[in-house]
């Protein structure tokens, strides 16, 4: 817990010490401003944080957010950050059963093993063309969009007249993508793999005439203008621990251990009144940048807070004293395991389970998908596990809405994880459970998280991953020039409800930042702001 800092006013005070505050923080030092960073918790990072959830056990999991994609190699570059990622070698293995017999889905270690996997499931190579056809589509959109990120806000026309393709635009900004995968996919198992892009921590069918799913879908092809997830090196706190450090060499003050419960600002200078372990304090400030949910903003100025949000995951963190065989024979579980792992993730489990929990009752055969990190990226593990060839797992489950935890949390989050690994075991030649690691209390080495977990840990409204449904990364009203306007010219959104927020990115911090050091120098804040 960092004590209580001295200055009583600052150019920019951040509340939030994720990582968007930090970059935020990153680039306003390195401009010459005075920058306070207020964190509640007693160290920063927010959910890009690793830890050791499972006593006695040196393992360092991811344990919230746990690849990166929308990380612009820009930022990365500005803020000189020791931050490094690694590509997976395999995208995704979907294990399946056809004809009887079991079997799955590669993608990944080469186009022609990429090709003979399709074949082998489909009986042709039609699905293969038309996977070629629909990613050379988004992978033409990302090349277009994804430099937008970290650019003032285009308007919708400028987007579609910069994308220049009235196919992709129809398919991905118009109709609801379930129209598109229809159109190019006739593989039930293949649409579930492309859909699930459209579904990660947002919950809604193919068809949501809403469009949820294709924003959510449209952040997931993406990222560094490839759509690529990628391993961060040392888990995601090492992205943490890279930004905190750049925006204390740059001259930020950290403070953890104070949590702000106030905001007042007139427009031009604002006090900040936080709690610490030794009373309240009030800081004032130019500006005030908010690394919360637009909710926490309400709150914290008493506003009208905005429609609630709703997650739908269930994060579940293991460790395993080796990987399972698979009932696949002609997959190795160290490829399979490597990319993303689907389960229950056909189109029409999917469509089947989302039904099920709109109408309120938990999804009989839960969809998710895992990945290990360790067999990309070891070094999360002590030496002397990873030699033993122990490896973590990552699951998010999808479809599960903090709607049906309301009544009996415990219980029904208890049930929605046997109920997943029930799914995943029925892919598996050994029970799940006879792999897991245990802790220096003899416990299995597994945790899992619902949504109204997060809301009280990370205070996710409603356990909301993107702080609420994500925006169209084009001009939103009262968004502003850089999409991270608020209702006060001097308090700006900094975190994942910014248009263009959501993710591991820096993105929504980047343009906050942005959005300070572009006004004019007669705009800046004077020494004698309210609370000096």
């Amino acid at each position: 817990m960092t004590p209580h800092p001295h200055p009583r006013s600052y150019d920019a005070v951040i509340v939030g010490g994720g990582h968007n505050g930090l970059v935020a923080a990153a680039y306003l030092a390195r401009a010459g401003r005075s920058v306070l960073v207020l964190e509640r918790l007693g160290h920063t990072g927010g959910a890009a944080v690793s830890g050791r959830p499972f006593p006695g056990v040196d393992a360092r999991l991811s344990r919230y957010s746990y690849l990166v994609s929308l990380l612009p190699d820009k930022i990365v570059r500005d803020l000189g950050l020791d931050f490094r990622v690694r590509a997976r070698t395999i995208s995704s293995y979907t294990p399946t059963e056809r004809d009887g017999r079991p079997t799955g889905l590669l993608v990944g270690g080469g186009e022609r093993r990429t090709r003979e996997s399709f074949a082998r499931l489909t009986g042709s190579d039609r699905e293969y063309t038309a996977w070629r056809r629909f990613y050379a589509m988004t992978e033409h959109v990302a090349r277009r969009v994804f430099p937008t990120l970290t650019e003032p806000l285009p308007t919708r026309d400028a987007l579609r007249r910069r994308i220049d393709d009235a196919d992709a635009w129809r398919a991905l900004f118009e109709e609801p993508l379930g129209v598109a995968v229809e159109e190019h996919f006739a593989d039930d198992l293949v649409r579930g793999v492309v859909l699930t892009d459209g579904l990660i921590g947002t919950f809604a069918d193919a068809h949501d005439p809403g469009l949820r799913q294709n924003r959510c879908f449209l952040y997931h092809v993406i990222g560094g203008g490839t759509g690529a997830w990628n391993v961060p090196v040392g888990g995601m706190g090492a992205l943490t621990r890279a930004l905190t450090d750049a925006a204390r060499a740059a001259g930020a003050v950290i403070a953890t251990g104070h949590e702000a419960v106030r905001l007042a600002t007139d427009g031009r200078t604002a006090e900040v009144t936080h709690r610490h372990a030794d009373g309240e304090h009030t800081t004032a400030a130019r500006h005030v940048l908010v690394n919360a949910s637009p909710h926490e903003l309400a709150a914290l100025t008493g506003g009208t807070p905005p429609p609630p949000a709703e997650g739908a995951q269930l994060k579940v963190n293991m460790l395993l004293d080796r990987l399972p065989a698979l009932r696949d024979p002609l997959t190795d579980p160290r490829e399979a395991f490597a990319g993303t792992f689907h389960i229950a993730e056909g189109y029409g489990q999917l469509a089947a389970a989302h039904a099920r929990a709109a109408a309120g009752e938990p999804p009989a055969a839960p969809p998710s998908e895992i990945y290990c990190h360790s067999l990309t990226d070891p070094t999360i593990l002590a030496p002397h596990l990873a030699a033993r060839g122990m490896h973590t797992l990552t699951l998010f489950g999808l479809h599960t809405p903090a709607r049906l935890f309301a009544d009996d949390h415990d219980t029904t989050r208890d049930r929605l994880l046997a109920a997943t690994l029930a799914q995943l075991d029925a892919h598996l030649a050994e029970p799940l459970a006879d792999c897991l690691a245990t802790d220096a209390d003899g416990r299995p080495c597994i945790e899992a998280r619902s949504p109204l977990d997060l809301e009280r840990d990370l205070r996710l409204p409603g356990g909301h991953i993107f702080h609420r449904d994500l925006s169209w990364p084009y001009a939103a009203e009262d968004a502003g020039r850089w999409g991270v306007a608020t209702a006060w010219p001097n308090v700006l959104l900094c975190g994942a409800g910014a248009v263009r927020g959501g993710g591991v990115s820096g993105v929504p911090g980047h343009n906050a930042a942005m959005a300070v050091l572009e006004e004019r120098p007669g705009d800046r804040p004077v020494s004698g702001a309210p609370g000096t």
